[in-house]
């Protein structure tokens, strides 16, 4: 295809040009555009191509960026970046100093409000709305929301709030029977019977139309047919949700069908109070093998087009974690799993198969996910919550509240723990060992391989009282070196002893500080590592090691505020240590979108950069540019 139309696409000013057949062929021309931009940089798929018809109508009827389009989560965005002037970036997408896969709004005036997390955008389009009233400013505001956000409880702040509105305001209920994993709970069943029952809509506008029709219609006589069509839809519809909480609802509606999307939006902004649209949308569009199977195609790495093979992964954290997790319950019947809303992400597939009865998917609801869990522990059995490292942030008040204050046996899995590169800000795994080491009471433990995880597990799950986590990053076990055998006690030491200069760390760079060990080494300096294996608390013995060496360096994969490394800083003041302390982590600030291994080089934290600090401090020579680490 030779793409003419979108070749045309600068702005959304000119798609307002087009004929609505143009616009079909523009909607091909685009779907041609992801599928061959993500099978080569990786990204989100299933879900941007569900909603390519409704993004080309979003701007055809409302006037961006003057007027507002906020998009839930954000990882739908890529047709709305192409229409709004980024075509030619679109080759750039999650790459290094490239767009972004998600809404930035340092990026695109088109970009209103930055995402990256779920059931957003009601809240903050709604403030959005309010503010533009304050301001007088006559500006209209859509929410872009899916079923499955819908399945978290700030989604419903929002609707319960922006109800009272007494403007336009519209959101966009975005269809498509599931999210990253299948949609669970009420609201799953409860938009499964709306698109199926449409007497009640169908006789909503009959009778609307009739009312229309009557200009000098009586006080009494609109009471009497209003409370008798209310009536109505409760007998025929048992209610509407979305109509209780003072939206005006219309759908569902075909979200591929272009024209009558128009028709629609066009409508609906002109109606002087909240307004949901429900439309309904196949995700994964376009592309039969994103069609059949969504959950692959939604956060995919690169892929052949004609056969949608990826290259195949020999083994992850992710898939030993939940392979362990059904050895555990195999053995214990106490035992139990929570995911929200990432069964596949998280490694419980199997899980979810063979103890269905103690295999929990709460939607995408992670405050909701710990204080059950807490409700769990109350009541005898040991539950454990996997969660991405991101993701585990929104229920902060849960763990200190509802699980650690009550001394709680909740144990959380930690997945996606550290960078994770091209999903940018948003998804950096790097705040939990910060937040969390500022709980009382809570247990940290994180493995560098396959083999800690499992030992950490269990430790987790039986020697440690209260809430216990277990962090480990994504993908691939990093280089096990072949004379080093983890013990299995809360640290490890490698190297000689009597060297001058000890590396101190955790996790998954523990591998890159042993290959600056022998780079170091080959230069005539010796050094020794003292690995974590519990970071929180950190045995005092631990600390009395450190102690006795002249210079030590800390490297940590995650913030400085509040993290381990400052933490093991004031520890070994406090004891009789008088040498230097080196600590080299993420110093006050989100990290940008690249790959694993380009941010940990950035950051100073893989093995060229640990040997390049560790030469500077001690013999002033080395790499001359600017570090960009924390020196304590």
């Amino acid at each position: 295809m030779s793409k003419e139309i979108l070749g045309r696409m600068n702005s959304p000013k000119d798609l307002k040009k087009l004929s609505l057949s143009e616009l079909d062929t523009l909607c091909e021309e685009i779907r041609e555009k992801i599928i061959d931009t993500v099978s080569k940089n990786g990204g989100h798929l299933a879900s941007n191509l569900g909603v390519v018809e409704l993004t080309v109508a979003l701007h055809r009827v409302f006037n961006c960026p003057e007027d507002y389009i906020v998009w839930d989560v954000g990882h739908q965005c890529y047709a709305h970046k192409i229409l709004t002037g980024r075509l030619d970036k679109l080759n750039t997408i999650r790459q290094e100093n490239g767009i972004s896969g998600f809404p930035r709004r340092n990026e695109s005036a088109y970009d209103t409000f930055s995402t990256g997390h779920s059931s957003t955008s009601i809240s903050s389009a709604y403030g959005i709305a309010r503010a533009k009233n304050i301001l007088e400013e006559d500006a209209k505001v859509v929410a872009i929301i899916g079923d499955g956000a819908l399945s978290g409880g700030l989604a419903y702040e929002g609707l319960n709030n922006a109800g009272s509105y007494r403007k336009n305001f519209i959101v966009i209920l975005n269809d498509n029977k599931m999210s990253i994993s299948r949609n669970v709970g009420s609201m799953a069943r409860y938009l499964s019977a709306m698109r199926t029952r449409r007497t009640y809509l169908k006789f909503k506008n009959m009778v609307a139309n009739f009312l229309d029709r009557l200009p000098f219609l009586g006080n009494f006589t609109k009471k009497v047919i209003t409370w008798s069509t209310s009536a109505l839809k409760h007998l025929l519809y048992n209610g509407n949700i979305f109509e209780s909480m003072g939206f005006i609802y219309y759908g569902p509606i075909d979200g591929h069908n272009v024209k009558k999307l128009i028709n629609v939006l066009n409508f609906v902004k002109k109606v002087d109070r909240p307004v949901l649209v429900h439309i309904n949308t196949i995700k994964g569009k376009g592309y039969s093998f994103a069609e059949k199977n969504p959950k692959v195609f939604h956060g995919i790495s690169s892929f052949d087009i004609k056969t949608g093979g990826q290259k195949i992964s020999n083994g992850d954290f992710s898939s030993v974690f939940g392979r362990k997790l059904c050895q555990m319950a195999q053995k214990d019947e106490k035992i139990c799993a929570i995911t929200a809303a990432m069964k596949l992400g998280t490694g419980l597939l199997p899980f979810s198969k063979n103890f269905k009865n103690r295999f929990f998917d709460v939607g995408i609801a992670e405050e909701h996910a710990v204080t059950f869990a807490g409700g769990l522990a109350a009541g005898g059995v040991i539950p454990v919550f996997a969660v991405y490292s991101t993701f585990l942030q929104r229920s902060y008040d849960q763990i200190i509240h509802d699980a650690a204050l009550q001394r709680l046996k909740v144990v959380l899995a930690i997945d996606r723990a550290g960078v994770v590169g091209e999903d940018g800000e948003t998804h950096q795994g790097v705040f939990d060992t910060a937040f969390l080491n500022s709980i009382p009471g809570v247990t940290i433990f994180s493995p560098s391989y396959f083999n800690e995880l499992e030992t950490m597990l269990e430790s987790a799950m039986y020697s440690c009282p209260g809430v216990c986590a277990v962090r480990y990053p994504r993908g691939a076990q990093p280089l096990n070196l072949k004379d080093f055998k983890s013990t299995g006690k809360d640290f490890d030491i490698y190297g000689k002893v009597d060297s001058d200069i000890l590396i101190v760390t955790y996790g998954r760079i523990f591998s890159n500080a042993c290959i600056a060990r022998e780079s170091l080494q080959a230069k005539g300096i010796n050094a020794c590592i003292l690995k974590l294996n519990k970071i929180k608390p950190i045995d005092e013995n631990a600390i009395k090691f450190a102690a006795k060496f002249s210079n030590v360096f800390f490297f940590e994969e995650g913030i400085l505020n509040g993290g381990i490394g400052e933490h093991f800083n004031y520890k070994l003041s406090k004891s009789n240590f008088c040498g230097k302390f080196n600590l080299t982590a993420i110093d006050d600030k989100f990290v940008a979108q690249a790959t694993v291994k380009a941010t940990l080089e950035n950051l100073y934290l893989d093995e060229k950069g640990m040997e390049n600090i560790i030469l500077r401090s001690v013999l002033k020579i080395g790499d001359k540019k600017e570090t960009r680490c924390a020196t304590v």
